[in-house]
């Protein structure tokens, strides 16, 4: 038997182990990923205060993270017990809500021989209410220790992310490091402007929902302008997802009323699609909407929820990879490169 057999095998194995450990870790590498988010978001407002004053990069970072948490504070003091309160109202509320709406269908021959064809289910089984309250407060301390996690992550990735490249660079072959460095630096600028765009759709999305619903007298309207700006973040679903309470509690002031706020939804999904969407992506990476569809789906499946939270910036990271390894070093394709040189120069032209 030849030599190189047994290594063959063994690399074999040991690729197929690291796989099946990172699989097992998705979850860990997904918090891990988040934090990497937070920490190119920080890194880049650290960079912009030092560069525009004295301070070093870890002073202006400092400055930053206590700006953050001064602003969460003051959010919470100020509206915290607003946003709760609405929150307990409206939990309360979507019940008898989507129950006026169940009514208001009942009578339509349709809708009445659609729910006839669904499978009946058996009714929910009696809970304990103290089996509920121990799985609430499991979720929440669980869901703080992740954020804590993540958080974490990021202070020290944005406080030093040198000491990560060098990590990374030790790993790559010499000749290939500076391309490395070049991709790495790609990498950090896309989800820069990619984090950008979409905190300034977000904010966009929550403005005007809110300020639509209060026009048209939905009560609520704060939290669910706060519910469609969080909501904006997964693309596409999350529109739907934000609009489906706000449509609901409306339907309890009456039909015409719903109907008004399903319009006041679909003319901002408009605004945000064809006036506000199109000046981010002249600043930042556009990606093809099947493809972020796709990688919805296909994340969601593979990941659960949190997949489906980062779908769009992993696609992103995969677009890149796949262009600057794949595109334009093994096949030596120019015409990408030259497309974004070109881009590029149009932007500062637009800047000037």
């Amino acid at each position: 038997m030849p030599r190189a057999i047994p290594a063959v095998i063994f690399v074999t194995l040991v690729m197929l182990a690291l796989a099946l450990a990172l699989w097992h870790l998705s979850f860990v590498l997904l918090l891990a990923f988040f934090g990497l988010l937070i920490a190119v978001l920080l890194r880049h407002m650290a960079l912009m205060i030092s560069g525009h004053t004295s301070l070093s990069a870890s002073a202006a970072l400092g400055i930053v993270v206590l700006a953050l948490l001064t602003l969460i504070g003051l959010g919470i003091y100020y509206l915290g017990a607003q946003i709760a309160g609405q929150i307990s109202l409206l939990a309360d509320s979507l019940p008898l809500a989507v129950e006026n709406v169940r009514v208001a269908l009942e009578g339509q021959a349709l809708i009445q021989r659609l729910l006839e064809m669904m499978p009946v289910q058996d009714a929910a089984p009696e809970w304990n209410i103290f089996g509920a309250l121990r799985g609430t407060v499991s979720i929440a301390i669980g869901i703080l220790a992740n954020v804590v996690v993540v958080a974490t992550i990021a202070i020290f990735l944005a406080g030093d992310p040198q000491l990560y490249r060098r990590g990374v660079l030790h790993l790559i072959p010499m000749d290939k490091r500076p391309r490395a460095v070049e991709i790495m630096d790609a990498l950090g600028n896309g989800l820069w402007r990619w984090l950008l765009g979409q905190g300034l759709s977000m904010l966009f999305v929550a403005l005007l929902t809110a300020g639509g619903l209060w026009m048209l007298g939905i009560p609520l309207w704060l939290t669910l302008g706060v519910i469609a700006g969080i909501a904006d973040f997964i693309p596409y679903v999350g529109p739907w997802l934000g609009a489906a309470p706000a449509v609901l509690l409306a339907f309890s002031e009456g039909p015409q009323t719903a109907v008004y706020t399903a319009i006041l939804f679909v003319i901002i999904q408009q605004l945000e699609g064809n006036v506000l969407q199109p000046i981010i992506q002249k600043r930042a990476n556009s990606m093809p909407p099947v493809l972020t569809v796709l990688s919805v789906i296909a994340f969601g499946v593979l990941f659960g929820f949190a997949g489906i939270l980062v779908a769009t910036p992993l696609l992103l990271v995969l677009m890149i990879l796949v262009r600057m390894i794949y595109v334009e070093d093994v096949l030596e394709d120019p015409t990408v490169a030259m497309h974004e040189e070109l881009e590029q120069k149009r932007n500062e032209k637009a800047k000037a």
